[in-house]
């Protein structure tokens, strides 16, 4: 046999137990003569032993020995059929196999096992059954010589195309079957040639002459033929069609990138264009995914079909072609797509099946109307010819319809195909419905997101602010972190920052009702430790009224349980700052030249918790000196505030993230959260900024007035006088009014020191009267017949707003008039 895996083939059959083994030394001379062989060929040990081995073979097989012997000498041993000759001169063929056997000390010596093969099955089939096993075989067989050329061929590889056996003879393969791929095939030919090696298993896809609208897969294994001196004769090569095979795994494996590449976001415009890519590759020539409009907005369709009207509000979600740029799509994606009533789509979505035409009419227009920019064509001149219409559902909702078109592919689409693209839209469908779902619900949050966060910070002179805000929940958006400022009385603003414990929904509800309770309280110019003080007893008793404990691990999840809040209270009159906590980060202070410090603060209990009462502390800021006050969701070991070693690292960041530049305060704050908080944050995070204002005092007036009455008539000149100062004489009717009520009502029903203070804001001009007595005028509703008590209720009607706060030591009675349509 002429190569190494022939001889391992033979090896396989050959059976030691049954050879007669005989023993040759280096020049083929027989030295050792078993009983085996002598009953195998009849020879006494007598008439052999010392003869040469070739005495033993036919002549044919006798001439081979000297070739023999040097492949036994290169490969270690040879194994193969041979033709012996008995006593008596009787052919007999036989397996032999030759191995080295070496004495010791001795000269080298080859062992020779000899078998009898005459009664093993199949050796002496007749060529005739040979023959008609391979001519009769289903698999495509087929034998080319050195050249390539076929020389022989059954009839089995006819079906494949390239004509009968006799057509093929001393052709090559490309001018056998034109079009295929014949120079990967000859070269898989020309590496067997050259190694021997058989190839096994190769697959060639494409189309055959015989099928040409079809493409088709077949395996094919290539096996070098030699002749008795082992040089290469040819290839013998075989052909079986596993087209169907090809076209299940074809299937599999667009439906596995389907799982992969569809739904991998909640966005319903891009899951539309995902499953539009996906059925793309390998499958059809050009998609289009359009949707109902009431899907796209997330609200929830009919159930059922949809009702056959005339036109349906469907609008293309996403398409994709072979070609770049979708030259076939009439309509581009976020246009209306409007079909006309009775076409091939609104028939699928009112039925709620598909639809498949093998071959399209080539001069019918396509299906939509109102195509804007006259972009209507016939299927020929967009190179349409077979097309597939999959209504969209899921969950007995229609939501749309998706068009699978072939264009180059020349075969058409058959029931198969159909059923292939039904799976993947099925997939698909569940991916749009749970977007469509996530949409609806999202959209929702966001609006209570929006109602309760500030829309806009307001303006006001205090203070520059900047807030950035990141939820730790990126799918809702939902947290319970919230900031806010406020403006108060005397041009002063209130700053907030402050947290529920857990996120989403029931977080974000519970962060509303305290945000509410927050800017009630704000209104009443209370202290802030005593605005906390009521917040504690509101979310004390909220949690008494829903039997919830601040122990009880829903209790943060459904109340305010634990929450914690910073509240600060600016004055731009003064630079003075007043804050409490509870339960909260104390903020950070930037320096105007850049140093960073923190407010030691101390720290009350969260909401709700119990414990001793909230101390303010209150410090002076230099004009533009900047506030940080944030949640801990900021710090990477906010949660660990028993730590304090982790309290300093964390803050070390912070400070370090603080002492970064940027051009402005909002680049500024997004900056810090950037750099302090990462992608996915385990945390809701809020940052409030605040860079501090002083009024100059070119914008605030004070006066110190004595206990008289009289004093009146000069307040009001004062005030005059002051206001044409300022360019707003418009107001010195009001003002005046103002100014008498206050002070007049403070001398008659308060004790001493009086002062009269005059600020203007950007917007306003507020008036203060301070007195000495802790007792807070209410507004009077006079009868017709009363003499007096019409003073403030004059106030209220003249002015924007007015109210009272306490001080230390008394109280102040302020209004406020706007300025908004008055000169600078």
């Amino acid at each position: 046999m002429g190569t190494q895996e022939e001889q391992d083939v033979t090896r396989q059959r050959f059976d030691v137990a049954d050879a007669a083994p005989l023993l040759l030394d280096a020049q083929g001379v027989v030295t050792s003569w078993t009983r085996g062989a002598q009953r195998l060929l009849a020879y006494t040990a007598a008439e052999v032993v010392g003869t040469r081995v070739t005495g033993l073979l036919s002549a044919e097989d006798a001439a081979r020995v000297p070739e023999l012997a040097e492949r036994c000498r290169r490969d270690g041993g040879w194994a193969g059929l041979l033709t012996a000759r008995r006593k008596g001169g009787q052919p007999m063929r036989v397996m032999v196999r030759i191995t080295p056997a070496v004495e010791p000390g001795g000269a080298p010596h080859w062992l020779v096992l000899v078998s009898d093969v005459a009664g093993a099955r199949g050796w002496d089939m007749s060529r005739g059954v040979l023959e008609q096993m391979v001519s009769d075989s289903p698999v495509g067989i087929a034998i080319v010589d050195t050249d390539l050329r076929c020389v022989w061929s059954n009839e089995a590889l006819e079906r494949y195309g390239g004509g009968s056996p006799r057509e093929r003879l001393g052709r090559r393969l490309a001018e056998i079957q034109p079009g295929i791929d014949s120079d990967g095939i000859e070269a898989q030919m020309r590496r067997v040639l050259q190694t021997g090696r058989a190839v096994v298993g190769y697959e060639h896809v494409g189309q055959l002459r015989s099928a040409p609208h079809r493409e088709t897969a077949h395996m094919m294994s290539f096996t070098r033929l030699d002749d008795d001196q082992g040089h290469p004769m040819g290839v013998y090569y075989t052909v079986v069609d596993i087209t169907e095979r090809h076209r299940a795994r074809q299937r599999l494996a667009l439906l596995d990138r389907a799982g992969e590449q569809i739904g991998r976001t909640l966005d319903i415009v891009r899951t539309a264009q995902e499953l539009a890519d996906v059925a793309v590759q390998d499958f059809a020539d050009f998609v289009s995914v359009d949707l109902l409009e009431s899907v796209l907005r997330g609200a929830e369709p009919e159930p059922g079909p949809v009702r056959d009207t005339d036109e349906v509000p469907l609008r293309r979600a996403g398409h994709q072609s072979v070609i770049p740029g979708a030259p076939e799509a009439v309509v581009e994606i976020g246009e209306v797509a409007t079909y006309f009533a009775g076409s091939p789509p609104i028939r699928s979505l009112t039925t709620g099946r598909s639809w498949r035409e093998e071959r399209l009419d080539p001069l019918a227009k396509e299906w939509a109307t109102d195509i804007p920019g006259g972009r209507a064509a016939t299927f020929l001149e967009l190179g349409l010819h077979s097309v597939m219409i999959v209504p969209i559902r899921a969950r007995g909702i229609t939501m749309g319809v998706t068009a699978f078109f072939r264009r180059h592919r020349q075969e058409p689409f058959d029931e198969d195909d159909l059923s292939l693209a039904e799976d993947l839209v099925s997939r698909a469908a569940v991916c749009v419905d749970n977007a469509r779902r996530y949409t609806r619900e999202r959209d929702a949050a966001l609006v209570l997101q929006r109602n309760l966060l500030p829309r806009r910070l307001p303006e006001q002179d205090a203070v520059e602010v900047a807030a950035c805000y990141r939820p730790a929940d990126e799918l809702t958006g939902l947290g319970g972190d919230w900031y806010d400022i406020i403006p108060l009385s005397g041009a002063r603003v209130a700053l907030i920052v402050g947290e529920v414990p857990g996120h989403g929904i029931d977080a974000a509800a519970a962060m509303g009702r305290l945000r509410t309770a927050v800017h009630t309280l704000a209104a009443l110019d209370l202290p802030p430790e005593e605005v906390l003080a009521h917040l504690d007893d509101l979310v004390s008793r909220m949690a008494r009224e829903e039997g919830v404990r601040p122990e009880d691990p829903e209790a943060a999840g459904v109340q305010a349980v634990g929450a914690g809040c910073v509240y600060v209270v600016y004055d731009p009159v003064n630079g003075r700052c007043t804050m409490a906590a509870a339960g909260h980060p104390a903020p950070a202070v930037v320096l105007p030249d850049g140093v960073v410090s923190f407010v030691d603060l101390p720290q009350g209990p969260p909401l709700g918790a119990g414990g001793p009462p909230f101390e303010a502390v209150e410090l002076t800021l230099a004009e533009g000196s900047t506030l940080a006050l944030h949640t801990d969701g900021l710090l990477v070991h906010g949660d660990d505030t028993d730590d304090a070693g982790a309290v300093a690292v964390d803050r070390d960041r912070l400070r370090r993230a603080l002492e970064q530049r940027a051009p402005t305060l909002d680049a500024r704050c997004r900056a810090v959260v950037d750099a302090l908080v990462p992608a996915r944050p385990y945390d809701d995070v809020a940052l409030l900024m605040a860079r501090t204002r002083l009024l100059g005092a070119d914008r605030v007036a004070d006066w110190e007035l004595p206990a008289d009455p009289a004093v009146v008539s000069d307040a009001r000149k004062e005030a005059i006088r002051q206001l044409s100062e300022w360019g707003l004489q418009e107001l010195a009717f009001t003002t005046e009014l103002v100014v008498s009520e206050l002070v007049t009502n403070a001398i008659r029903h308060a004790d001493g020191p009086f002062r009269l203070r005059l600020i203007r804001d950007r917007a306003a001009v507020i008036c203060e009267v301070s007195d000495g007595s802790a007792t807070a005028p209410h507004l009077r509703h006079p009868r017709a017949t009363d003499e007096g008590g019409r003073g403030l209720l004059l106030v209220s009607q003249f002015t924007e707003r007015w109210g009272t706060r306490f001080a230390p030591g008394g109280k102040i009675i302020w209004a406020e008039q706007s300025t908004t349509n008055q000169p600078a």
